[in-house]
C-alpha cells in the first residue's frame, strides 16, 4: 500500500537460552553473601592502613588520570582534571579513510524519468547515421547527479502479476502520446486512471496471444526447446508479455525515441525489457544465447550496411535458433499501397533480406501469410565446405564472440565452435526447459569458463538452495507469490539466485559484470535464463523505478577502488521501486559503510548475520526503499 513504511524483513535475533528459575535463586543467595564477606573484609583492612599512605595513594591515581586525559599545557586548571570520561567512539568504519554519511536530497520531479546513458539533450551531439546518436553515451563523472530521483507525484504500487500484464497506473507512466499514435493497432488505451494493454501490435491486430499462436502453427513452441527470446524494436513488449504464460522468456528492447515510453510501459507491465538499439555496438548479450529471435515492423533496415544488423543476430542466436519476420517487406503484395511504398522497392528489400540470410547460412523454413521463419544450422561444417559461404561475409578471425560492451559490430561471420559431424551442434547441445536449468552448461562442461567446473556449478546450485530459504526467512515477503515481479541480480555468476526463484511467478536479469573475473553470461543463457552486461560504474540502460527487488552478491567487494560506492547506491535507489527491496552481500567494513549510505537515501536498513552464523565475516544488509514521490505541481494560477 502506497506510503507504507515498515520495512519487508523481520528481525532475526534468537532469544537467548531459558535459565532455570530455581538455579537462579539459589546462586543469588550464594553470590550475596561472598559479596558482603569481601566488603566487610576491605573496609576493616582500609580503615587499619596509615592517614598518609591514603593521601599519597589517592595523589598517584589523581596524577595517573591527569596525563592521560588532560592536555599537557600549562594553561590546564584543576577544574580540567575532574572532566567527565568520553565514551563516544572515535574510530568506524564509517569514519575511516575520509568515508562522511551524507543526506540525499530529491532530484527536481523534472527528472522522474531520468536515464543517464540514454539523456536526449547528449544524444544529440552524436551521428544518426545508423542511430548512433540512440546508443549509449553515458555522463562524465563530474555531470554525475547526487540527489534521489523521485517518483511521479500520486505513484501507486503497480498491479500484480498477471494482472499487470493489461493494466498499468497512468499516474506511474503519465503519457498518453501512445494511446493516440497507435489507437488503430491496439497497442494502449487510456482508461480513467490507467492503462489498458489489449495486446495488439503493428502486424498482430488479433492480440499477441493470436499471433503467438500462429507462430506456433509453424514451429514448436511447446516441448521447451525454445526458452530464450530476443524481441528487437519490441514497443510495448506484447510478445515478450505473452510468452511469459508459455514458458518462454523474451528479452525485448526498443531506443529511447520520439515514441516515449515503450520500454517504460513493458517494465511497468512487469516483462523484461531494456532500452537498446542495433547501431554501431554489438548488443550486451554474449553469442549464442537466444533460441529464438523476432522482429515484427522494427524499422531495422536488415539488408543495409552489408547486412550487419542480421550478423549481429546470427552471433546471439543459438546454433539451430530462428529468425522471424513480420511486416515489411514480407508479404509486401498484399500490404504494399498501406505501407505508401512501391512494390519495387519493397521487392529489392526482401531480395537482400534473402541475400544476407543465404550468405549466413540460415535456412529459410516457411513464408506463410505476414510471417517469414529462418533457422541457423547447427554447425557451420558445412559452410566451410562450400566455397560460396565463406566469401561473403568471410568468417571473422580469431576473436572473443562474447565480447559484447562498447564493441563494435563486425560485418563478418561470428564462427560457431568447431564439430566433428554434420549431426553434432556446435557449443554443445542443451537440453529442453526446464531440464536445462540445473544441467552442467555445456560452457562449463567444455570448460571455457576459468575456475568453474562442473563440480564448482553443481556446488553452486546448492549453494543457492540454500541462501534463498534462508533469505525467505528474513524477509518474508520474499516467499509471498506476487509480490515481486521484477528482480535484479547485479552480480549474478551462474545464476543461482534466479534459478532457485524459477518455480515463483517472477523473473529475475541477471548481470554480468563486464569486471567479473570470469564471464559466465553463456552459460546463463544455456541454464534458459536472461541477462546483460553491465559496468555498474555506468548507469544501467533502464528507467526509474524498474525493479521491484535488487541483490547484490559481493558487488561492492569487486567495485572496490574501481568507482564511488556513492554513486553505485544512487543508482541502485533509482532503478528501485517505492517499497522495493534490497539485499546486499558482502564483508562487514563494507556493509557498515553501505548502511551509511543507506540511511542517506531514506531506506529502512538492517545488518544480519551470514547463514552460517555470526563468526563469518560476510554479512547481509536488507533494506526498504521508503515510498515518497515528487510533490504535487503548483496550480497554474
Amino acid at each position: 500500500m502506497a506510503g507504507q513504511t515498515t520495512p519487508y524483513y523481520n528481525p532475526t535475533a534468537k532469544p537467548a537460552a531459558a535459565v532455570s528459575t530455581h538455579l537462579l535463586r539459589k546462586n543469588n543467595v550464594v553470590l550475596t553473601c561472598l559479596v558482603f564477606f569481601l566488603c566487610t573484609s576491605f573496609y576493616i583492612l582500609g580503615s587499619r592502613q596509615p592517614r598518609a599512605a591514603t593521601s599519597s595513594t589517592v595523589t598517584s591515581l589523581h596524577t595517573t588520570t591527569v596525563n592521560c586525559a588532560v592536555n599537557s599545557t600549562a594553561a590546564a586548571t584543576a577544574s580540567d582534571q575532574h572532566k567527565d570520561l568520553d565514551f563516544t567512539t572515535h574510530h568506524s568504519a564509517a569514519t575511516e579513510d575520509g568515508f562522511t554519511a551524507k543526506t540525499y536530497p530529491p532530484c527536481s520531479a523534472d527528472f522522474s524519468e531520468y536515464t543517464p546513458c540514454q539523456h536526449q539533450q547528449r544524444s544529440l551531439k552524436f551521428s544518426r547515421d545508423r542511430l548512433i546518436y540512440r546508443e549509449r553515451h553515458c555522463p562524465e563523472k563530474n555531470e554525475l547527479l547526487k540527489c534521489r530521483i523521485p517518483a511521479p507525484y500520486g505513484y501507486k504500487n503497480p498491479f500484480k502479476w498477471p494482472m499487470s500484464r493489461d493494466l498499468a497506473w497512468y499516474a506511474n507512466v503519465p503519457h498518453k502520446d501512445l494511446t493516440v499514435e497507435k489507437a488503430v493497432q491496439n497497442w494502449i488505451r487510456f482508461e480513467g486512471d490507467r492503462f489498458r494493454f489489449p495486446g495488439g501490435g503493428t502486424m498482430f491486430p488479433n492480440g499477441a496471444d493470436a499471433y503467438i499462436d500462429d507462430i506456433g502453427k509453424l514451429i514448436n513452441l511447446t516441448d521447451g526447446s525454445i526458452r530464450t527470446a530476443i524481441d528487437t524494436g519490441c514497443g510495448v513488449a506484447s510478445w515478450g508479455a505473452y510468452l511469459l504464460s508459455r514458458n518462454i522468456i523474451a528479452m525485448s528492447f526498443a531506443p529511447r525515441d520520439t515514441h516515449e515510453a515503450q520500454v517504460q510501459f513493458a517494465l511497468e507491465r512487469g516483462v523484461p525489457a531494456l532500452i537498446g538499439v542495433i547501431a554501431s555496438k554489438r548488443l550486451p548479450y554474449p553469442s549464442r544465447a537466444f533460441d529464438m529471435a523476432h522482429c515484427s515492423r522494427c524499422l531495422i533496415p536488415w539488408g543495409q550496411y552489408d547486412g550487419v544488423y542480421l550478423i549481429e543476430v546470427d552471433r546471439v542466436l543459438r546454433p539451430g535458433g530462428y529468425w522471424i519476420l513480420s511486416g515489411p517487406p514480407i508479404n509486401w503484395e498484399k500490404h504494399w499501397k498501406g505501407w505508401e511504398r512501391t512494390e519495387d522497392d519493397l521487392n529489392d528489400e526482401q531480395t537482400q533480406i534473402e541475400k544476407v540470410a543465404k550468405s549466413l547460412c540460415w535456412k529459410k523454413v516457411v513464408q506463410k501469410g505476414d510471417l517469414a521463419i529462418w533457422q541457423k544450422p547447427i554447425n557451420h561444417l558445412n559452410c566451410k565446405m562450400d566455397p560460396k559461404f565463406t566469401q561473403t561475409p568471410p568468417f571473422c578471425p580469431v576473436q572473443n564472440p562474447d565480447s559484447a560492451w562498447y564493441t563494435n559490430i563486425e560485418t563478418c561471420l561470428t564462427q560457431l565452435p568447431e564439430v566433428s559431424s554434420n549431426e553434432e551442434v556446435a557449443g554443445g547441445a542443451i537440453a529442453n526447459w526446464p531440464k536445462r536449468l540445473d544441467m552442467v552448461p555445456p560452457r562449463v562442461t567444455s570448460g571455457s569458463i576459468e575456475g568453474v567446473t562442473p563440480d564448482v556449478f553443481q556446488q553452486d546450485v546448492t549453494l543457492w538452495k540454500k541462501r534463498i530459504s534462508y533469505y525467505k526467512t528474513v524477509n518474508n515477503q520474499l516467499g509471498q507469490p506476487g509480490r515481486y515481479q521484477n528482480l535484479l541480480d547485479m552480480n549474478a555468476y551462474l545464476g543461482g539466485f534466479a534459478a532457485s526463484l524459477v518455480e515463483d511467478p517472477l523473473w529475475v536479469m541477471n548481470i554480468v559484470p563486464v569486471e567479473a573475473k570470469a564471464d559466465t553470461l553463456g552459460a546463463i543463457y544455456e541454464r534458459g535464463l536472461i541477462g546483460t552486461y553491465q559496468s555498474w560504474c555506468e548507469a544501467m540502460s533502464t528507467y526509474p523505478r524498474t525493479y521491484d527487488l535488487i541483490h547484490a552478491d559481493s558487488v561492492f567487494t569487486l567495485y572496490k577502488d574501481r568507482c564511488g560506492m556513492e554513486d553505485m547506491m544512487l543508482e541502485m535507489d533509482r532503478i528501485l521501486r517505492p517499497e522495493g527491496s534490497v539485499i546486499i552481500r558482502d564483508d562487514v567494513d563494507l556493509l557498515v559503510k553501505v548502511k551509511r549510505i543507506a540511511e542517506g537515501l531514506n531506506w529502512e536498513s538492517q545488518i544480519v548475520d551470514h547463514e552460517d552464523g555470526p563468526l563469518v565475516r560476510e554479512k547481509l544488509l536488507f533494506a526498504v526503499k521508503l515510498y515518497w514521490t515528487a510533490p504535487a505541481a503548483a496550480d497554474s494560477d
